[in-house]
């Protein structure tokens, strides 16, 4: 039986990428649990795309600030065409640039089963297919769709080998999977393909210069001001259509009350236990849920400002904001 490092103190294995390391860390995904696997790119921090408290565990592990979108990693097109929607330019470049340090974010598929959490509440989402064949194969082996930002804790310097990442994140970890330096050593490229223009997220693995030509045409090139469609990126607005109110105690009439903790008067409630990782599992899907005709307004009762509770007030409070 598979016992939790961080009950003992102690660092998770260290085991090289082969057939039998890559069954055991199926396991853990399964289970749950987090594996940090290497691309050609950098280390990932993986885990189930579809498990919202398993993407919670990601944010949580790595210290994120805030619940910018993750990428979601797939072992080939049949998977990621599962994921997102893909029109004749995404799959163009897919077929230029997969396997390859190129992430596309395009329109979310309705079924897709990824956690609304991964995609940050939006209605697009971050694909990759990495071009490590190990990488590729722990994907298809596990069978669902992986999120998988850098392995590293937020704001840090990325991981290019198995020690980056035990010096970094040591026991938020429940296997690192090794398999040697990373080849090209910085992040994915992020192009965004959800709209009628091309736009670049975030510089990396593959050149603006290649993807231009690819396209024949110029790619936009995201300002300080855009919204967050991927990672890497700073400032979001993703509001419900209902105004949101803040520390509530209890919700005034016509509103919905969006509780936290052991509450009997909540709409719904992101946790009744008071756990912060099912809450942030559950906020996007519920304010969501709450986001309709029965109601005048969405009340939020108070949520404590540490752990994962900082990223759950931080996309609340933006919720909150006025509207422009």
């Amino acid at each position: 039986m598979w016992a939790d490092p961080r009950d003992k103190g102690g660092m998770p294995p260290i085991l090289p990428l082969d057939d039998q390391s890559i069954a055991i860390a199926v396991d853990h995904i399964r289970a749950g649990r987090l594996v940090a696997f290497p691309t050609e790119t950098v280390y990932g921090l993986g885990g189930d795309a579809t498990n919202g408290e398993a993407v919670a565990a990601i944010f949580e592990a790595k210290g994120r600030p805030r619940f910018n979108p993750l990428i979601v990693h797939v072992p080939d097109m049949i998977a990621a065409r599962g994921v997102g929607k893909f029109d004749k330019r995404a799959e163009e470049l897919a077929s230029r640039f997969w396997p390859g340090p190129l992430t596309l974010v395009v329109k979310r598929m309705v079924d897709s089963g990824v956690s609304e959490l991964a995609s940050a509440g939006l209605d697009t989402v971050a694909i990759r297919m990495p071009a490590l064949r190990g990488a590729r194969t722990f994907l298809a082996e596990v069978g669902r769709p992986l999120a998988a930002p850098s392995a590293n804790r937020s704001g840090k310097v990325s991981p290019t080998t198995a020690q980056h990442v035990a010096q970094e994140l040591g026991d938020a970890v429940a296997l690192i999977l090794d398999g040697g330096p990373c080849k090209v050593g910085v992040e994915s490229t992020v192009l965004d393909m959800s709209g009628e223009t091309p736009v670049l997220l975030r510089p990396g693995g593959v050149p603006l210069e290649e993807l231009e030509e690819a396209l024949g045409r110029k790619i936009e090139v995201a300002g300080a001001d855009t919204a967050i469609a991927s990672p890497g990126m700073l400032e979001s607005h993703y509001a419900p259509a209902l105004p949101l109110r803040m520390d509530a105690r209890e919700a005034k009439a016509g509103e919905a009350l969006l509780g936290f903790g052991p509450v009997s008067n909540a709409t719904l409630n992101l946790s009744e236990t008071g756990n912060l990782r099912e809450a942030a599992a559950n906020l996007f899907a519920m304010l969501r849920d709450l986001d309709s005709s029965d109601f005048t307004a969405i009340a939020v009762m108070p949520i404590p400002e540490n752990g994962l509770g900082r990223a759950i007030n931080d996309r609340l409070r933006r919720a909150a904001a006025p509207r422009g």
